[in-house]
């Protein structure tokens, strides 16, 4: 098999989990995320031969999964719902209480739902990516200004949809 191909199946192997969560919470739709994370792969496999070298291969990846779904939302404008599981994490902590943690799955899952794409896209970065402003606006092609109102009316939003996460708010402070 050629070096180059075996660089990028054992890329995809080992980090699409983790892209594949990612485009979830961007997309709110299992499949959806499956279609993010397979079309940002199909760009990276053509651009491999300059990036496997870089170590730049999963940041690529990743802005350009952020872009495709900046430029799906913005052609089309469909009802969303979340249907599917939100994967889970290998190597889960089994200390915590499980039915808690499922609850809590549930509801964010829900709240999130209840939010625009774009609000969405930018919590998912700034909290999940843990990028800060200038990062999630470069991801996203828009302004600092607007990742900023985003995120105030995306926590706006889930304080009136989703008060039992308060406890979660804390990250507001963190935002601003």
């Amino acid at each position: 098999m050629d070096p180059l191909l075996s660089e990028f199946d054992s890329f995809v192997r080992h980090r699409s989990p983790a892209l594949l969560r990612s485009a979830y919470l961007l997309t709110g739709d299992q499949h959806l995320a499956e279609d993010l994370v397979q079309s940002a792969l199909a760009r990276t496999h053509r651009s491999w031969g300059r990036l496997h070298d870089s170590g730049n291969a999963e940041a690529y990846t990743r802005r350009t999964m952020y872009h495709l779904q900046v430029s799906w939302w913005r052609r089309r404008r469909v009802a969303e719902s979340m249907p599917g599981d939100l994967p889970e994490p290998r190597g889960g902590d089994s200390t915590t209480d499980h039915a808690q943690q499922t609850t809590l799955r549930l509801t964010l899952r829900a709240a999130l739902a209840k939010l625009s794409a774009k609000q969405r896209a930018v919590l998912v970065l700034r909290f999940f990516e843990d990028r800060s402003e200038a990062e999630a606006a470069d991801l996203l092609g828009v302004t600092v200004g607007t990742v900023k109102s985003q995120t105030s009316k995306a926590l706006a939003r889930l304080r009136i949809v989703a008060p039992e996460l308060a406890e979660l708010y804390v990250l507001e402070g963190s935002a601003r």
